[in-house]
């Protein structure tokens, strides 16, 4: 049975990863924060082994595993809008990044992969491709960075296969509960009013399965071709975000009023999120989206009505 470390496993991402490498018979070492109040969202199983392991420490794992054949690390913290920038949090969490990697090299694995992010891109004019020239504005972009720089050459010398994932916005069920998606399908299924910004800047969203199973085809290819790419995974629905929160709306049947324009935007501003998935198409040639925006937004309506009783109220 083939063995795969996962850091960030609690998370949006991680949770989703979990259940399609169990459902793949994957053996999946979980490393999760000691003090962590999500260990019992994992799924249970033979084969989940949850390793209690700050990410700072990572290489205490050795102690509950010997050998693995893929690390994939989506951990980093200060990821909220208030420590985004703050440059002491994201230096060190390129630094415990790279940590992982020396501890993937030991454990003997075939594959890296980490959660890098659009923000490495900056602000761009027109698509974000994987060969663009990066310019971060955030600490946390320009850590992303620094960090893929580093992991690239320690991975390269172990001929070690490295994806460097630029995920764009995926969504569904359970995501985090201040995200746009989040907000709208939960707020306007109440008929409350959302502040929203202007919203017409483009943008991309992603179905989760839709990118978990990107994600698990690189996987698969890494332990075949010994490699390096950074990738974006992303949706082909590129468009304004006007757009994405009116097909909401319909699909809600709400009457709820949209407030655009009352809310402050960060740093960055309103910038143009327009994905280039081209790459990550030509690794994966079989790969095809099998969610449209409106069919994921569905499966959360619907989600979300059977957790709610008759008066609204969630179930406990």
């Amino acid at each position: 049975m083939r063995k795969i470390i996962l850091t960030g496993a609690t998370g949006f991402i991680g949770r989703y990863m979990c259940k399609y490498l169990m459902e793949h018979e994957w053996e999946i070492y979980a490393v999760v924060r000691p003090d962590s109040p999500n260990k019992d969202l994992l799924l249970q199983g033979e084969n989940m082994h949850i390793i209690e392991a700050d990410i700072e420490n990572i290489q205490k794992i050795k102690k509950e595993i010997s050998q693995a054949d893929v690390f994939f690390h989506l951990a980093w913290g200060g990821v909220n809008r208030g420590e985004i920038d703050d440059e002491a949090i994201h230096m060190k969490n390129a630094q415990y990044s790279l940590q992982c990697v020396e501890t993937a090299i030991e454990l003997g694995c075939k594959v890296f992969m980490d959660a890098g992010s659009r923000t490495e891109y900056g602000i761009v004019n027109g698509m974000m491709s994987e060969d663009l020239e990066c310019h971060p504005v955030t600490a946390y972009g320009k850590a992303k960075l620094l960090f893929y720089e580093k992991a690239k050459k320690l991975l390269r010398e172990k001929k070690i296969s490295f994806y460097h994932l630029r995920i764009f916005s995926v969504y569904g069920c359970e995501d985090h509960p201040w995200s746009i998606i989040s907000t709208l399908t939960r707020e306007l299924a109440l008929g409350n009013k959302v502040s929203l910004s202007a919203c017409l800047h483009q943008w991309n969203f992603m179905y989760i399965e839709d990118a978990v199973e990107a994600i698990y085809g690189l996987i698969e290819r890494g332990l075949t071709y010994q490699e390096q790419w950074i990738v974006n995974i992303a949706s082909n629905d590129n468009r304004p975000l006007y757009d994405f929160v009116h097909e909401i709306h319909q699909c809600t049947g709400a009457k709820s009023v949209l407030e655009f324009g009352s809310f402050q935007q960060g740093k960055e501003g309103a910038v143009s999120i327009i994905a280039d998935n081209n790459r990550m198409l030509q690794l994966l040639e079989n790969y095809r989206e099998k969610h449209s925006f409106r069919e994921g937004i569905q499966i959360i309506l619907k989600y979300n009505a059977e957790k709610m009783n008759p008066k609204g109220r969630e179930n406990k």
